[in-house]
């Protein structure tokens, strides 16, 4: 009968289980690690218990090496153990993300943007001016770049609120929609003011399906990371 001599023969456990941990370090998915890692350890159970059955009795496994296999089979199920730590983990950290998502519902919040939809029959907006201008024009476009209404604005350094009540300057009044504010600043020497605009609207909605928090003000998607202030 021809016997297995795995007693001299190199370990045969080593490169399957540094496969393993290359596989779990380079995906991105928690869950296709489990998995690889898992086949990895029956795959380890098998050769191992193998490698027993077949070892020659007049040279049986030398115990050093039977021990680093032990070591090793110790390593990738602590392995499966970390992925499914992993994983459970990243379903609490959606779970909190979407629950503070929650959070912003109904509440007014001032977000980086100069694009407002109209709610309960008006849009607003900030807009921050770096220095005094001697002018400062407000200009309110639809969704296809057309000025519905126009204005002037104030001049003073620093941030203010501007409200539109849908109202056109023909007279028409507007129900829905996104609008833009355009916001033009210059000095009294003629040169631009540096001008910032911010959005300012109801959150109506969250969405949490690319894996980051969305709020939704209307149909306008805004980033939680744009939110400048909650009213």
């Amino acid at each position: 009968m021809t016997t297995a001599t795995s007693g001299t023969s190199s370990n045969p456990f080593a490169a399957l289980t540094q496969g393993s941990a290359a596989t779990s370090s380079a995906s991105s998915s928690t869950a296709t690690n489990t998995s690889s890692v898992s086949t990895a350890y029956n795959t380890f159970i098998t050769l191992l218990t193998t490698q027993l059955q077949h070892q020659d009795p007049l040279n049986p496994t030398n115990t050093d090496t039977f021990t680093q296999e032990l070591i090793q089979l110790s390593g990738v199920e602590q392995q499966l153990q970390t992925n499914s730590t992993l994983s459970s983990m990243s379903t609490d950290l959606n779970a909190i993300t979407q629950a503070n998502g929650l959070g912003y519902v109904g509440k007014t919040i001032t977000a980086a943007g100069s694009v407002s939809p109209i709610q309960s029959g008006q849009a607003q907006w900030d807009y921050s001016l770096n220095s005094a201008a001697s002018t400062v024009s407000l200009q309110v476009q639809d969704a296809s770049g057309n000025v519905v209404y126009q204005t002037t604005g104030d001049t003073t350094s620093g941030q203010h609120s501007f409200s539109w009540n849908g109202q056109s300057s023909s007279g028409a009044t507007v129900t829905s929609g996104d609008y833009t504010l355009n916001v033009t600043a210059a000095g009294t020497d003629g040169t631009a003011v540096t001008v910032t605009t911010s959005m300012v609207g109801q959150v109506t909605g969250v969405d949490t399906s690319t894996g980051t928090t969305e709020l939704q003000v209307g149909d306008i998607t805004v980033p939680v990371g744009s939110v400048t202030a909650i009213n």
